[in-house]
């Protein structure tokens, strides 16, 4: 996770002041983490305690991948983790999402970032 973080931040230059929202696992609370978001200036946020309505849009993309690709067996984690990544990569950049007027997530950003 600490990894992932460190590229997205690198990838992304998120702004001051972004909220960085988790659940509760022990590895969005550990110091390690949550030093690197504060050199980065972004705000922790958590889950109230078994609670899955805190953060209830990844909640449901979650439910979405795992119910896209429960059935699958893969022969390796390698084959898992280039499907999972097709297919996060066709829900943000080809995907239209009626939450977004109907435009994919990567459409969305860009007129976001025009606007500015």
């Amino acid at each position: 996770m600490l990894g992932a973080l460190r590229r997205a931040i690198q990838k992304r230059q998120p702004g001051v002041g972004l909220i960085h929202h988790t659940d509760r696992g022990g590895q969005y609370a550990s110091r390690r983490y949550r030093d690197v978001l504060r050199r980065s200036a972004m705000q922790q946020s958590m889950s109230a305690a078994e609670s899955c309505y805190d953060n209830a849009f990844m909640e449901s993309c979650f439910g979405t991948v795992k119910t896209e690709l429960e059935l699958v067996e893969y022969a390796n984690s390698s084959e898992a983790v280039r499907d999972l990544s097709n297919d996060i990569r066709y829900d943000n950049g080809s995907r239209r999402h009626s939450s977004l007027g109907y435009v994919s997530p990567a459409a969305f950003e860009c007129q976001l970032t025009a606007q500015k």
